[in-house]
């Protein structure tokens, strides 16, 4: 058999090679000539899966260590018996650790009390459902819009887009891209949606730069039609809106999804997925060697500024926006050369003051 995988997927070297060849090639490089002969083909967003790169490949199974999926031509591989899978889920621990550094950083920025603040969820599925227990560990209240999951669940506990947004201090965004159809979401965050928001409101963006009009959303923070915004993703990666990145308040190179604990996720369970199709031996595989910082954490200050201590000695967001902020073409080197960060669950935490230990645990630290 012969593998062609993504140079950038952690974990994953060594795991293939008893089975038959195995490629790493950079994902924007894969090519043609390298999928031609192959088997299985394991990606990240980098990797345009269309049928420029399969066209008469040998190619039988795709599988991307991501849970977006918009890189990929569904229907090309339908169409030619090609079977696919994301991995749906993977990092939306590791994203929910991002929003809970994005809260914090902006309620000290801004002088902000959290605690009744409102946040307004757009698309509620395996990434938003973990920012909302983040949100209301803060003390938070949580709208939510998920047109799909109020049609299957009913409208209880879901509100319209319209209502969410004018209410909203803050809006996050957690919906795939579809650039076309009844849940089209390319831009669905633009000029109109930024005159509606409050002018006291904040903007987030962690799942797809095109789902906001980068543009328009230049032009709302320099009219003050909303106070500001947060963007780890962004249009045209990584060339990316110099303007605008002067002007949002944390900016990072796309990478609210990189903890390790995601990234070793999306790829056991694309490493599963490949197993289980190909007949392999790896349906169980997990990697073993995911290295781990200090798991104690100590917290000598109480409230806000003890869960602020320990979100920070765990992971620190300002680390990510300073090299992008200072240096805007180390876009892909940031995201290829990723700091080490391990989500909550895995730390311990030391704290005499029982109401923050309590919230720090409601976060997903261990006590």
């Amino acid at each position: 058999m012969k593998f062609v995988i993504d140079d950038k997927i952690p974990y994953i070297n060594g795991v293939l090679e008893q089975y038959g060849e195995v490629l790493y090639i950079p994902g924007k490089d894969i090519s043609p000539k390298h999928v031609n002969d192959a088997d299985a083909l394991i990606v990240r967003t980098r990797t345009k899966v269309n049928e420029s790169l399969l066209k008469d490949s040998s190619i039988k199974f795709v599988a991307t260590a991501t849970i977006g999926f918009d890189h990929i031509d569904r229907e090309y591989l339908k169409q030619n018996n090609i079977a696919w899978t994301s991995c749906p889920g993977c990092n939306s621990e590791s994203v929910g650790q991002y929003m809970t550094s994005v809260f914090i950083e902006l309620a000290e920025k801004h002088s902000l009390n959290l605690k009744g603040m409102t946040l307004g969820i757009v698309g509620c599925g395996n990434v938003g459902k973990k920012v909302k227990v983040k949100a209301e560990a803060l003390g938070m209240n949580v709208l939510v819009c998920d047109p799909p999951r109020a049609e299957n669940e009913g409208p209880d506990g879901f509100s319209e887009l319209e209502t969410l947004v004018k209410e909203s201090d803050f809006l996050s965004l957690h919906v795939p891209l579809f650039n076309d159809g009844p849940l089209k979401t390319f831009h669905m965050a633009n000029a109109e949606l930024f005159k509606e928001m409050k002018n006291s409101a904040f903007i987030i963006n962690t799942c797809r730069g095109e789902v906001i009009n980068n543009a328009d959303l230049e032009s709302a923070l320099r009219n003050g039609d909303i106070k500001g915004a947060v963007i780890d993703v962004w249009e045209n990666e990584p060339e990316i809106n110099l303007e605008l990145l002067k002007l949002v308040d944390i900016c990072s190179s796309h990478i609210a999804g990189y903890s390790a604990d995601g990234k070793s996720n999306g790829t056991s369970m694309s490493v599963q997925a490949v197993s289980r199709f190909l007949g392999l031996q790896h349906n169980d595989w997990f990697p073993d060697n995911v290295p781990m910082p200090e798991k104690l954490i100590s917290v000598s200050k109480s409230g806000f500024d003890g869960v602020k201590e320990a979100v920070r000695k765990t992971f620190d967001i300002m680390t990510d926006d300073k090299p992008l902020r200072e240096k805007p073409e180390s876009f892909e080197f940031n995201r290829g050369n990723y700091q080490l960060r391990r989500e909550f669950h895995n730390y311990t935490v030391e704290c005499l003051h029982s109401e923050t230990l309590e919230t720090l645990k409601k976060l997903g630290f261990q006590s």
